[in-house]
């Protein structure tokens, strides 16, 4: 009769396939949350929450013709959009600049704000549609 030594393997070495890719996003996601300032969480946050500034917007750029032409009828924004783009708020949040992502009936883009609070509405400044199919720019307002 043989007797031979099995050799078992330990938890990591069975399991390190797995393991590692998931330290290593572990390690993204957690370096990506903790390297934004309280500043920017709090800007995205305000954002969030103050939807008549990108609903106004939109409601202006839907009533652009070379918008309807180029990417349709822009869709409501949902809360991930924030999330995933870009917001700057001053001068103790009376003013912003938003740049947020975009699905229209045709294609789409993304839509940069900037707006200055006056009183409880927001004055629109700049509202930009940028596309990438055809690429174009199309200016719905700019008071500069």
């Amino acid at each position: 009769m043989d007797t031979e030594l099995i050799e078992s393997k330990n938890w990591f070495q069975s399991n390190w396939k797995w393991i590692i890719p998931l330290v290593l996003s572990l390690v993204l996601i957690s370096g990506y949350l903790f390297s934004s300032s309280d500043e920017n969480i709090m800007d995205f946050a305000q954002a969030y929450n103050d939807t008549a500034l990108y609903e106004k917007a939109i409601e202006k750029a839907n009533s652009n013709t070379r918008i309807l032409e180029t990417v349709g009828e822009i869709q409501p924004i949902d809360k991930l959009a924030i999330l995933e783009g870009n917001t700057i708020y001053a001068d103790n949040n009376t003013s912003v600049v938003l740049s947020i992502r975009i699905k229209g009936t045709k294609s789409n883009g993304k839509l940069d704000i900037t707006a200055k609070k006056l009183g409880s509405e927001w004055e629109y400044k700049k509202i930009l549609v940028r596309c990438k199919n055809p690429k174009e720019e199309i200016t719905v307002v700019d008071s500069n």
